[in-house]
This record gives structure tokens, C-alpha cells and sequence, in this order.
């Protein structure tokens, strides 16, 4: 199997969405700016999505779902949430079609609504204006929602799982009693999204708080997990928001207090989407495909058999069999691609380009000597083990893959930081090395707009474990008592 791909050091963005497409992931669709999710892709979703869900559960939250279309009288009434998703928003017009009569479809002007309706960018002005309902007495809160959805958003520029027009996602939307609640509810689900990062996704991220300028069109607080991908790029990998009473005032959405007053609730949301994907892929593929962390791979081991004739064929797949019964007893996902219509050589490219963790290869000699060769998907190195045991061999390998390829993340992010005290010295890294840069700034919005203009780097987040340390900031020279995080960034 001839993968072809471009290599990250000569066009990482060509390596990126050569990779994306053939490995099956997903493809470009007819629609501008949309993709088509392929079925490998969509069960690597599938399990990003089945250990979210049920972390958003243990946390006590329940899922919903709400319209698609959301009246675009709702964007007015906050005002802030409009303006930052004005010029995104897709609107629906008219609800008929026609035929001129000279075959040509058209749209039907006496079908034209009465009030036009935003294809959903974000839910929190159709579920706030749904909460009013809901929401009466301090006995209803608090209220713990997430609905897994499309959204649409008018990209310009797009890249398949990184900024597509149309693209899933969760969104948590949250009503509490006090303010203290909702902050407490925002960095709770912070903390849910990284663990899941660093734990299933194995990418290190960086806690953090958005600058003013940064957060969330409508929120008084954002709280994010921070990436590092490997061409020295910061990617966004999860928000947390902590709205204030921004939506309840704007819908009128009150309730009784234990005290018989009547209180606007307080909000969070918090989402991540398929942006993950991409991240996934960035964070740990090589010039050889996918390398996918174990916990999120579809397909955990793929055992390829090596015969000469059906004879050997069955004898081979008898000793598999017993293998897959005891790594099914394991909870272990594996695939035996016993396909007479391809070579192994083909078979083993397929599976390294799809990332499969373990790849198990079984032969005549191994049947002889009771042994299997096993591969190594993270290192790309094979041994050869005794078939007596092996289950429990690879269940301890699959862990120690995880644990790998979190390490060696880790250590790329740690040598990709970089601390800066001068602007000189910020734009030759920036431009040099890339990765994260920590340093100085004195927190005004103008400063940051002015070295995003003049660099594109953006502050990524103010970190959550910052320790303090007195400075000044790198551009003006004003007093400054922390570092922040500056990167270029998808």
C-alpha cells in the first residue's frame, strides 16, 4: 500500500490533510467549507464522544436537545453574544421553492418567513429563552443540560476537523442559584475536559484563563485547555464559560430564592467539538500515518495472518482464535484481517497508516514455536513473544503505549516552551522555533491587540497555576506581576 504522504518537516499543512484523507478519515464534501466524516473517522468520534458523555453524567449532567434554528429576534437581546457571532451566522429567508416554468429552481418569494431564523452557531440564546420555562423556584436549580449537536458557523478559510463551516460538538448549558455555583460548575468541567485530553487523548494542555479580548461573546470569564501540536502551533482543545447573569437578564430567566425574593439565575456553557479530531491527528501522527493513543483507537489490535494455502489458514485461525477470546475477555478491541484479496505487506501499510496501537503477525514457524510477532504502532519496533500469555502482554503494552506516546508529547511541549523577557527576542522565537511563549504583559487590551497585529501571535491563556514573578512587559515596559502564554495558533 503506497501511503505517499508528505513529510511534517517539508509541508506540515499538506501532511496534515494528506493524512486526514487517506487514512479515512474524512473528505471534503460537495457543500463549501464541509466535510463528510468517513466511518474510521466517525468511530474515533465515537469514542471521544461515548467517554465525554458519560463523564458529563458522573458530573451530573443529562443530555437534551434543542432547535437547529433559533429566531434571529433572540440575537438581539444580547448584545455582546451578537457581535461576536454576527458575521458567522448562516440565515434562513424563505421556506419554499419554485419552478419558473423554464426548469429552473427558484426560490418562492410569497414564501418568505415572517421572522428569519440563524442556522444554530451556538445554543445559549434558544435555551435560555427555553429555560424561562423551566425555571421557577430555587428547587429547580440547578439546572444541568448538554445536548451533543451540528452547528454552522460561515468560515472563510477552512481545514477538515479544524474549522469547517458545519462541524459537531457538545455544549453544556448550566443554571445555578449563586454566582459561586457557576464559577464552581465552569472549572469543574475545565477540569473534565483535561483529564479527558491528558488521559484518553494523552496531550498535555495548559489550564488557563482567555484575556478580555480572548474570551467567549457573552461570558465574564473563559477558562480553556491549550494544546501544543507538533509544527509549534497552539490549538484551543476545550472551553469553559462562566456567564454571569448576561443570558438570564437578557431572557428574564428568574427564580424564588429560599428566601422568597426573586433572583436572575447564574449560567455557564462549556464545549468542545471535532476540533479534537484535528488535534488528535497533529499531536501525535508521523510521516508513517496516525498514531492513535490506544484508548481512543477503534480498532486496538489488528492480527494479520501469513499462510501458504487454506490448510495453513485454518490452523493459523484456530490459534487466533483463542487469542481473540482472551483479549475480548479483556475488553480489548482487535480486528483479524484474514483477507485472501491483499498481501500482508499491503496489510501491515493499512493498519500503521490508520494507527492501529498493536499490530500481531502469526505465521507457520510461529504455529511451530508458539510464538507471535508483535508491533508497535508508537515506536514502529516488533519482537517476538510466546503465545502463552500474550493477552495479558498486551493488555500491559496497550498501558505502556499510552503512557508513551503522553511522554513524548509532554517532552515536545516542554522544550517547544520558551521564556522571553525583550519583544526582539519574543518575534526571532516566534519566528525561529515557534512552540509556547511565556512572558511578560502589562494586561491592557491595547498592548495585545498591537502584538497580535504586528506578529499574529495571540495570548493563548493566563495559566491557572501561574505563579507569580515581577517583571515588565516585554513591549511597554510597564510593571507586570506573571507571565502569560503568547503562541501562534489555529
Amino acid at each position: 500500500m503506497s501511503k505517499g504522504l508528505t513529510s511534517r518537516s517539508e509541508d506540515y499543512s499538506q501532511w496534515y490533510n494528506e493524512l486526514v484523507t487517506k487514512a479515512d478519515l474524512a473528505e471534503h464534501s460537495s457543500v463549501r467549507g464541509c466535510m463528510v466524516i468517513k466511518p474510521y473517522g466517525y468511530s474515533i468520534w465515537e469514542k471521544i464522544q461515548g467517554v465525554l458523555d458519560q463523564k458529563f453524567k458522573d458530573t451530573g449532567h443529562s443530555n437534551a436537545y434543542f432547535p437547529l434554528f433559533i429566531p434571529k429576534s433572540f440575537f438581539s437581546k444580547e448584545a455582546s453574544h451578537v457581535d461576536g457571532f454576527a458575521t458567522e451566522c448562516a440565515v434562513v429567508t424563505h421556506y419554499r421553492l419554485k419552478n419558473d416554468g423554464n426548469g429552473n429552481i427558484i426560490v418562492d418569494e410569497d414564501a418568505k418567513l415572517e421572522e428569519e431564523l440563524i442556522v444554530r452557531p451556538t445554543s445559549e440564546t434558544i435555551i435560555w429563552n427555553t429555560y424561562k420555562g423551566w425555571i421557577q423556584s430555587y428547587r429547580d436549580l440547578p439546572l444541568l443540560i448538554n445536548q451533543w449537536a451540528n452547528v454552522v458557523r460561515w468560515e472563510m478559510r477552512t481545514r477538515l476537523f479544524l474549522r469547517t463551516t458545519e462541524f459537531l460538538w457538545q455544549e453544556g448549558h448550566t443554571a445555578h442559584a449563586t454566582s459561586d455555583e457557576a464559577v464552581a460548575e465552569a472549572e469543574q468541567m475545565l477540569e473534565v475536559y483535561a483529564d479527558f485530553a491528558e488521559n484518553w487523548m494523552a496531550m498535555p494542555v495548559i489550564k488557563g484563563k482567555k484575556t478580555a479580548n480572548e474570551r467567549f461573546a457573552g461570558a465574564l470569564d473563559t477558562l480553556c485547555i491549550e494544546a501544543l501540536m507538533q509544527d509549534g502551533k497552539a490549538l484551543q482543545a476545550g472551553t469553559s464559560h462562566f456567564l454571569g447573569q448576561n443570558f438570564a437578564k437578557a431572557f428574564d430567566v428568574k427564580f424564588t430564592s429560599k428566601e422568597g425574593k426573586q433572583e436572575h439565575v447564574w449560567a455557564t456553557s462549556w464545549g468542545v467539538s471535532t476540533r479534537l479530531m484535528g488535534a488528535l491527528i497533529m499531536a501525535h501522527s508521523d510521516d508513517q500515518g496516525l498514531v492513535l493513543p490506544p484508548k481512543l483507537a477503534p480498532i486496538q489490535v489488528v492480527i494479520v495472518p501469513i499462510y501458504k494455502g487454506d490448510e495453513e489458514l485454518a490452523k493459523i485461525s484456530e490459534a487466533v482464535n483463542l487469542i481473540t477470546t482472551a483479549l475480548k475477555a479483556k475488553g480489548i478491541s482487535f480486528k483479524y484481517d484474514n483477507r485472501d484479496t491483499q498481501r500482508p505487506g499491503f496489510k501491515f501499510a493499512e493498519y500503521e497508516l490508520k494507527g492501529v496501537p498493536i499490530r500481531l503477525a502469526i505465521g507457520g514457524r510461529d504455529l511451530e514455536s508458539n510464538t507471535i510477532e508483535v508491533a508497535r504502532r508508537d515506536t514502529r519496533t516488533k519482537e517476538t513473544l510466546s503465545r502463552d500469555g500474550i493477552a495479558d502482554a498486551i493488555e500491559n503494552l496497550l498501558e505502556e503505549i499510552q503512557t508513551s506516546i503522553y511522554n513524548k508529547a509532554h517532552t515536545f511541549r516542554t522544550e517547544m516552551t520558551t521564556k522571553v523577557d525583550s519583544y526582539e527576542e519574543f518575534k526571532k522565537v516566534l519566528n525561529e522555533k515557534g512552540g509556547f511563549i511565556a512572558a511578560h504583559w502589562d494586561g491592557t487590551s491595547e498592548t495585545e491587540a498591537r502584538i497580535k497585529e504586528e506578529t499574529k501571535a495571540t495570548i493563548r491563556c493566563i495559566p491557572l497555576d501561574n505563579a507569580l514573578e515581577d517583571g515588565v512587559c516585554m513591549v511597554t515596559g510597564k510593571p507586570s506581576t506573571q507571565r502569560v502564554i503568547f503562541a501562534l495558533a489555529y
